[in-house]
């Protein structure tokens, strides 16, 4: 079991390069990578990860990160598959999913255009709904369009199904690649 607490103290501390990814958005990362159409191999992925061009980090955080994957990747391959993704919480008590949805979002722009099948199908964007809904522009207005007052809602909801949606996102790319491989 990866050592949560450590592997955040190191992530928020000045040890870190600036740029590196918080906890959560490193979680959403890791799994947008493993859901991936292609493989992307962690020489490309831990130097977006660490918000540097080097891999530049002491060991044991390496191997703390590498074991995050691990346990995301036993899981989706699990029977059933399951996600348990690390998200925040509000002194309220509800979660907050927005920072994970942006670590998932930034490793599918590593692989953007092996991504387009699912954004085209109707399917593809029903799963990844729960994702988007948690994607904000600038002014901090929903990008899927929800209302202001509504955007709460929509968020905790949305939140609740990414445990669910993530593992047939995961699916939806290894059906197709067994698919093509027994064409």
């Amino acid at each position: 079991m990866t050592d949560l607490d450590a592997l955040d103290r190191y992530l928020s501390s000045e040890q870190s390069p600036e740029n590196t990814m918080q906890l959560s958005d490193l979680d959403g990362f890791l799994t947008g990578v493993l859901c991936s159409p292609e493989v992307i191999m962690p020489s490309e992925w831990l130097p977006v990860a660490l918000g540097q061009p080097e891999i530049d980090a002491p060991p044991e955080i390496i191997e703390m990160i590498l074991a995050r994957y691990n346990e995301i990747v036993d899981g989706l391959n699990d029977h059933p598959p399951y996600l348990e993704p690390l998200f925040w919480e509000a002194k309220e008590g509800h979660v907050i999913a927005m920072d994970w949805c942006e670590g998932f979002m930034d490793a599918l722009h590593l692989r953007e255009s092996a991504w387009e099948p699912l954004m085209r199908s109707e399917e593809g964007l029903e799963l990844m709904f729960p994702i988007f809904a948690h994607l904000l522009d600038d002014e901090g207005n929903s990008l899927v369009g929800a209302k202001q007052e509504q955007l709460n809602a929509l968020l905790d909801a949305a939140a609740e199904r990414i445990p669910d949606v993530v593992p047939k996102i995961y699916g939806y790319w290894r059906d197709r690649a067994g698919k093509s491989l027994n064409s």
